[in-house]
């Protein structure tokens, strides 16, 4: 027998990897341009709408507060349903609100529909982090991983060079048309990212879990290790108040301050 872990080990680190890296990697583009589009944008809808100075800050106050909220729900959704389903939805849902944005009749509408565009960003976390897992587990993949720091910087970087060109002639709301389409443009290669194998297995869907890592293997010039996929040892899932006990209470508070 064999785990995932172990087949993914065997399999080896290749074209299936650097194809998961690069569509993953660009979500992160788009997460980018979401959230950073704020900053470039709060200006002009400050002057429009006349607008002081605890209101532009509520803005993007509200874009982190349906992000934390609907992380927690789209992370629980996701460990019932799979990843891949929580991923294609969070993009349809985020680039759904932010064309609604830019069509916001007034203050209140903006702030409501980046809160959701928020909640749907925050989705996006459910597979990248997953997807990040399977290819650390390939020891020569470890320069992959800090290049995905790469994706967000370029992210940013664009939405403030797009808002550079755009807001002094068409406006912000183009703007913010034109940065929802690398989130639409990712959604059509949705049907190249599978769902995860870790996922599958834990659910004991061994037979998915085993013909995502055959797919990993043909792109790989490799073969999946013989003998029978096997689920891993049932263990109790964490719980929120394990964050507060005792002995993880120190590591908790500081991870709670660093981020």
């Amino acid at each position: 027998t064999f785990t995932v872990e172990e087949a993914v080990e065997t399999i080896g680190f290749g074209r299936f990897h650097i194809m998961l890296f690069l569509i993953m990697g660009s979500t992160g583009v788009a997460e980018a341009m979401e959230i950073m589009l704020i900053a470039v944008v709060s200006p002009l809808i400050r002057c429009e709408w006349q607008l002081q100075d605890w209101q532009v800050a509520l803005v993007t106050t509200m874009v982190f507060f349906g992000y934390m909220v609907f992380s927690i729900v789209l992370g629980l959704l996701a460990d019932r349903y799979g990843r891949w389903k929580i991923l294609l939805f969070s993009f349809l849902w985020a680039a759904y609100f932010s064309l609604l944005t830019s069509f916001a009749p007034s203050y209140i509408w903006f702030v409501f529909l980046r809160a959701m565009v928020g909640g749907g960003v925050s989705g996006h976390a459910q597979g990248r982090e997953e997807n990040k897992l399977i290819i650390a587990m390939s020891s020569c993949s470890k320069p992959f991983l800090s290049l995905g720091k790469v994706f967000w910087l370029a992210g940013s970087l664009l939405i403030i060079g797009l808002a550079s060109v755009v807001n002094p002639t068409i406006g912000w709301r183009w703007l913010i048309r034109i940065a929802s389409i690398p989130g639409i443009l990712l959604i059509l290669v949705f049907k190249f990212i599978p769902e995860s194998a870790r996922y599958n297995v834990s659910t004991g869907n061994t037979a998915a879990a085993l013909a995502t890592l055959q797919r990993m293997a043909r792109m790989n010039g490799a073969a999946v290790p013989e003998g029978q996929l096997r689920e891993p040892a049932k263990q109790r899932r964490g719980r929120f108040k394990d964050l507060i006990h005792p002995k993880y209470l120190r590591t908790t508070l500081q991870i709670w301050i660093i981020w």
